[in-house]
């Protein structure tokens, strides 16, 4: 839980760092592609699981 907490802070100091500089985020500007980050990384995981 630590590591995910780290994580959300960095994202969250880089995103302020973005914002100030005017710099166009480094993320899918939409939900669904954040969804589909999520979905990448499920099916990977789903993958390394039922045959890795």
């Amino acid at each position: 839980m630590q590591e995910v907490m780290l994580a959300l802070l960095a994202g969250l100091i880089v995103g302020l760092l973005f914002a100030f500089l005017k710099l166009p985020i480094p993320a899918p500007p939409v939900f669904s592609g954040i969804i589909g980050i999520v979905g990448i990384y499920l099916g990977y995981q789903g993958f390394t699981y039922f045959w890795g």
